[in-house]
């Protein structure tokens, strides 16, 4: 890590990524790219008695200039079959958009991101086609994002 580079970062963002490194959210793995430390390579462990048990899932994570006032642009890397997450990996998730605070981190969001992992919501839908899977027939779409992630996520 360039201290060069670092002494431009925010304190806040050098903070958040020293704790995120010491005390990591358990499931959740995030590590600032060495060449930019605004960029992280995140991976999730799909939650215990979810369909996405035993998988694991790659995003990435990047803060925006002006993050905190702006929240982080986090997109899933790995296929992942969810009423709230898109074929390009984009999330559908309040506090990435109009809920975001200062107040939140890169720690919370990634743990909220996990949540919606054990809690998919198809009332709130970015993926249409899995959605209206998920309302018609629960136990098939389940059953359909449990072959994702043994497909996708090993």
């Amino acid at each position: 890590m360039g201290s060069n580079q670092q002494a431009q970062l925010p304190r806040r963002i050098i903070k958040e990524s020293q704790r995120l490194l010491s005390e990591p959210a358990p499931g959740i793995k995030a590590v600032p790219n060495e060449d930019n430390l605004r960029y992280f390579s995140v991976e999730i462990d799909g939650p215990g008695s979810s369909p996405y048990e035993g998988g694991k899932f790659r995003l990435e994570l990047f803060l925006p200039e002006d993050y905190p006032m702006a929240a982080p642009k986090v997109r899933f890397l790995t296929k992942i079959y969810h009423p709230n997450i898109d074929k390009l990996g984009r999330i559908c998730l309040d506090i990435l958009k109009d809920k975001w605070s200062p107040a939140l981190q890169i720690r919370t969001v990634l743990l909220s991101i996990q949540a919606l992992l054990s809690a998919p919501n198809p009332d709130d839908p970015l993926a249409e086609n899995v959605a209206k899977h998920w309302k018609e027939n629960e136990a098939e779409a389940v059953r359909e994002a449990r072959a994702w992630t043994m497909r996708w996520a090993r």
